[in-house]
């Protein structure tokens, strides 16, 4: 039985993709029409005696944005605990003496994917890559929230640790490795086969320092075999790159490329420590050309890498010379609205000029490059036959106001405040402001009792056995997680 359409009627604003254009482009007073999970008609729409209408005066409406990098199952409950740590004997980097110690339960790693799919979908995410480990419920949260998601089982050959807060070790095992590569293959065709039918997935060697030569290349063949997706962290630290130097002989990315890695299949989760970053005062300029040249996409995250100091080195060159990229959050707030502020900010900081990129730029690398990395051109973009993925934002929020141009206005000052309605393959998934899938609130409280949990482990994970609060103390004296004033 075929659904009645629906008809968006007199759209304030409309998002809409030129095809010809290969660009984005605001329309005015129009009408958008979908009918089941596609974009039927962007336009004057005739009345259609069984069409839902919904008026869209005082709304901008958009395509649904893509997070392509996140970790929604642990990330959501180190808020407050990694905000403002970074080894400074390790170049600043939080992810080898600081991140192996605030891990979740199952029970925080249920409430912490439920916490960061609300934030998502309420910052206007229809689409999300979610690189986590396996756990049992995980399709199924997924598949009730509504999103639309690749899922990334990561799996690696071995794990860093330090001894000392100066140093990274290696633990190799492996058939653990070849033993999670294989599982993720597994999972990948379940998540294909969901009942939703909006689960895809993609392979996911965790870090190119925690896995081995062999592991790196079967990956990169099935992936191209299966038609998959591959997202690797690389070039995410100074350590990782002398690291691979090391071992090596070669750059994180070049080694990447010697073992077939590199692709427009593949994904690089991060690529900041280039060869041509200043962190690292290396000779040569190859590796921008080296990913341009193979058309290998590029996960951005400034956030989590901003708290430490870190950027890219930057954003406007790397489009420039024909690397395609696109936005992910990583870590907490999972607000893709705000890391696009993030983006185009710290881009102009490091290229010192306010015209290295653009909000068109950031915008665009938050669809249409994130489709492009997945391969995707029926996602990111408002257009007949397209996904009816999309954004109702309301452009008479006082934060969005005085309006002159709303993407401006919703990522440089309104953010998810304004976001109202969201659809994912023409079903509703937010209303007023609020994801119906999840309780926000009560997913929230779970997830705070587990960030306690977590902290009472941390001594016995830390090298130093250290406490939570000797590790993160509180930013003012006299508060501690542990304890109520009493009066």
């Amino acid at each position: 039985m075929t659904q009645p359409p629906t008809i968006i009627r007199n759209a304030s604003w409309v998002v809409a993709w030129d095809a010809a254009a290969a660009s984005h482009v605001y329309r005015r007073d129009i009408d958008l029409a979908f009918a089941g999970d596609t974009i039927t008609a962007i336009g004057a729409v005739p009345p259609q005696p069984d069409a839902v209408e919904i008026d869209g005066r005082g709304c901008l409406v958009m395509p649904g944005l893509i997070d392509l990098h996140a970790h929604p199952s642990s990330e959501p409950m180190l808020k407050g605990l990694t905000d403002e740590v970074g080894s400074r004997q390790l170049f600043m980097s939080s992810l080898y003496e600081y991140l192996p110690l605030f891990t979740a339960d199952a029970e925080g790693r249920r409430a912490a994917n439920e916490v960061a799919l609300c934030e998502l979908l309420q910052s206007g995410v229809t689409t999300l890559c979610d690189l986590s480990s396996e756990r049992e419920d995980w399709l199924d949260t997924l598949g009730e929230s509504g999103i639309r998601a690749w899922i990334a089982p990561t799996y690696r050959s071995g794990r860093w640790y330090t001894t000392n807060g100066r140093e990274v070790r290696y633990e190799w095992d492996e058939p653990a490795g070849r033993a999670g590569f294989d599982r993720a293959l597994r999972t990948i065709d379940r998540a294909r086969q969901h009942p939703s039918g909006r689960l895809s997935g993609m392979l996911c060697p965790a870090q190119i320092d925690t896995c081995s030569e062999a592991l790196l290349r079967d990956s990169a063949t099935a992936a191209r075999e299966r038609r998959l997706p591959l997202q690797i962290h690389a070039a995410q630290s100074v350590v990782e790159f002398y690291e691979i130097m090391r071992r090596h002989g070669q750059t994180p990315i070049e080694w990447l490329e010697t073992l077939g890695v590199l692709g427009p299949n593949a994904i690089i989760g991060h690529a900041i420590f280039l060869d041509h970053h200043s962190w690292l005062h290396w000779p040569t300029r190859d590796d921008l050309p080296r990913l341009a040249a193979t058309r290998t996409n590029v996960a951005h995250c400034p956030t989590v890498f901003s708290r430490r100091g870190i950027t890219l080195e930057h954003f406007g060159a790397y489009r420039t010379a024909g690397v395609n990229l696109g936005i992910g959050t990583d870590t907490f707030p999972h607000n893709l609205v705000e890391e696009m502020r993030a983006a185009a900010i710290f881009a102009r900081i490091a290229a010192e000029n306010a015209h290295a990129v653009t909000t068109a730029d950031i915008f665009t690398a938050a669809t249409i490059g994130g489709a492009t990395a997945l391969g995707r051109d029926d996602i990111g973009r408002l257009a007949p036959g397209a996904k009816a993925d999309f954004v109702i934002v309301d452009t008479e929020h006082p934060a969005m106001r005085p309006l002159y141009d709303p993407i401006r206005s919703l990522v440089y000052s309104a953010a998810e405040r304004a976001v109202r309605h969201v659809f994912v393959d023409g079903r509703q998934v937010v209303k007023d402001g609020k994801a119906l899938a999840f309780d926000y609130a009560d997913a929230m409280a779970r997830l705070e009792e587990a960030q306690r949990r977590a902290i009472e482990r941390v001594p016995s994970r830390d090298w130093a056995k250290r406490t939570a609060v000797e590790i993160m103390p509180p930013a003012f004296p006299g508060g501690s997680w542990c304890r109520k004033e009493t009066r």
